[in-house]
Order: C-alpha cells, then structure tokens, then sequence
C-alpha cells in the first residue's frame, strides 16, 4: 500500500469504524456563550465538518476555576451537557462521531474570565498576558494549589468525563499538552513543587497518571485518550528534560491500554517520536507542524500526513485545514483547490464569519 492509499484506508478505532485517517484536531474558537454552554453555531459548524474521521472537539474546562479564555465550552453544567448533546446529536445524523478535549487551564486563567483566582502546581505566573472582556491584561500569580484542590481537580476530570459521555461523546481527550495545567505540572520550569508532584520525573508525571486513573475509572480505558506535546515551549514552557521524561510518562501511559496518545508537532525524523512510537503499543494520532502564522501548505498537510504514517502513526490531525474546509476529505479525494485560512482574529471573535461561511465545493463541477 502506498503512502497516498494509506490517508484514506479505513481504521479500526476501539468499536470505532474510521472511515480515512484524517482527524480534525482539538482547536479553539470562543464560539460558546458566556456560560460555557455550546451554542447553534457551534452544532452548525461541527456538523459541517462531520466528514472527519474523527472530530475531537475543541477544549473544554471541567470546572470554572479552569477556564482559559472567554466564551470557552464547558462540561460541568446540566446546560452545558445539554448544548453538547445538540452539537454531538447532529454530528451523528450527519455520519461522524466525536471525542471532546478536557482542558483545566492552571495558571492561563484569569479572574476577569472565570471569576477565580487561577491554580496552578506553583505560584508562577505566565510571562505574556491573557485576553479578557476587558481586553488584554497581564497574568495573575497562580495560587499553588494544595492536597485538597488536587484532589479535587482530579475528581473534576472524572465528573466531566462522565458528563462527556452523557452529552454524547464516543470518548474524552485529556489535555496535558500545550502548556495548560497538567503540562505545567510535568515541566520543570512550572512544577517547584517539593512534595510528591514536584521534583523528579516519577513525581512530576504524577499528576497527569491520577487524572488519567480516574477518568479511566468514571468511563473506561477504551474512551480516553490523551493528548502530550513534547519539547513545545506554548504558554511559557521550557521542559528542562524532555528526552528524559516522556518515554517515562508513555511507557507508564501504555500500561492502561487507552484509546489513543495524540502527539502534537509529531516530527517522523525525529528520535524521540520513534522511541515514543516503539512504547506506546496504542493507537497514535500524531500532528503535523505546519506553521503558525503561515499559510497552509497547498496540499492542506496531505504530504505531512503521508511521512508520518509512514513513520509510524496510525491516524493524524488536521486543525487549520479543517478549519477552512468543512469539505477536506472530499476537496483532498478529488484534488480540487482548498479554501485558504483568512485573517487569524476570525478564529476567536465569535460569530459565523470565519468559522461557518467558508464555501464548500460544487460537487457538479468537479
């Protein structure tokens, strides 16, 4: 099979038949209601793109005191299972299925979007800014959180993870990626802590393998996946010992037989990647690097796609050529031109513009 055949092989995902091996990565767009309950134009922009062979839904806070941004959806609400059961229930009539990203934001949080004082392993604060409704404000010093709130973190995830599958969800994503809560704990740069999270590597994993326990626990192994980004410096992180930690934390990860790891900026030339792929026995989604704040290559990432299949990914993720093509799979089978991305601020100002008005092919004249 060539590498080409391989994008659109069919794959076996848990009880999951994929159609292709495209996947439409986790990306957010502020397009809930101040609630963080999912709304028409989210079910309408979803379901555009129910051609995905799998849609994991963008990043969705399992507490208030994790909210990142405004307008950010979340899963601890009945209103907000409610929303979610609309956009999932669409999706299915329309041929797709659906995983949601869990993300607790730590200490990219502020006061003036959650009403909360951000938590986060230690007190140190994120070096740029963050956008509120008043406009762009500098971050707060995160409260460290102790015993009881790590504890009660955990226990967030798994009530989410719950709600997730009540709203719908084949499964969930957990977030330890990025730079957001759990990445904080595994980096040294953010983890100071001197008690058991804190410190050596089998520390600092620790955090991230008790959220996974759980919200193995609440939903079964089969519906969690998890989503790591090695060596990437967002929101101010600067891992001391990358090549040292992550094949700690997936061979420890490959011991609880998970649906998937995602690996954000999967690069197929890479050692680490391939030590990551020989230990997790698992299905791996990986994500190619496709620039930011560049256009899209004209392929959509197809050539990206290709190399690290043939590296050894099982599936990949596709963000931004998603994005602006509700039609990928069809616009890629049939090589017809792609929609390119318009102005980067459309992603996040709320509204149809840039989110649900990008045109889809005529099928006649192709």
């Amino acid at each position: 099979m060539t590498n080409s055949a391989a994008v659109f092989s069919t794959y076996r995902l848990g009880d999951q038949e994929l159609s292709h091996r495209l996947v439409m990565a986790p990306m957010t767009r502020n397009r809930a209601a101040a609630d963080g309950t999912p709304t028409e134009l989210m079910r309408e922009y979803y379901t555009q793109r129910a051609g995905a062979g799998l849609i994991i839904a963008e990043a969705t806070t399992p507490s208030r005191v994790g909210q990142t941004y405004t307008d950010i959806p979340g899963l601890y609400t009945d209103s907000q299972v409610q929303g979610w059961r609309r956009v999932t229930g669409s999706v299915r009539e329309a041929g797709g299925r659906m995983f949601v990203q869990l993300q607790h934001g730590g200490r990219v949080g502020h006061p003036a979007n959650s009403g909360l004082t951000p938590v986060a392993p230690s007190p140190i604060p994120l070096p740029e800014g963050i956008h509120t409704p008043a406009g762009h404000q500098d971050s707060v010093v995160p409260k460290e959180m102790d015993a009881a709130e790590i504890e009660a973190t955990v226990a967030d995830f798994a009530v989410a993870a719950r709600n997730a599958i009540a709203a719908g969800f084949e499964g969930v994503e957990i977030h330890s990626a990025n730079g957001y809560l759990l990445h904080q704990f595994l980096s040294d740069n953010t983890n100071r802590r001197s008690d058991e999270y804190g410190g050596s590597i089998a520390n600092r994993i620790r955090f991230t393998l008790a959220v996974v326990d759980a919200v193995v626990a609440a939903i079964g192994a089969e519906r969690v996946g998890i989503r790591l980004s090695p060596g990437v410096t967002a929101n101010g992180i600067a891992e001391g010992d990358t090549e040292a930690l992550y094949p700690v934390l997936v061979a420890a990860l490959a011991e609880r037989d998970l649906a998937y790891l995602h690996l954000v900026f999967a690069d197929p030339e890479s050692a680490l990647f391939h030590r990551l792929r020989a230990l997790w026995t698992g299905t791996l989604i990986a994500n190619p690097n496709l620039g930011w704040g560049v256009p899209l290559p004209v392929d959509g990432g197809r050539a990206a796609a290709e190399a690290l299949l043939a590296a050894g990914a099982d599936l990949v993720s596709l963000g931004r050529s998603f994005l602006a093509n509700p039609d990928l799979i069809e616009r890629l089978r049939s090589a017809a031109p792609l929609n390119p991305v318009r102005d980067a601020h459309l992603m996040y100002t709320g509204g149809p513009e840039g989110y649900t008005d990008y045109p889809v092919l005529d099928l006649a004249t192709v």
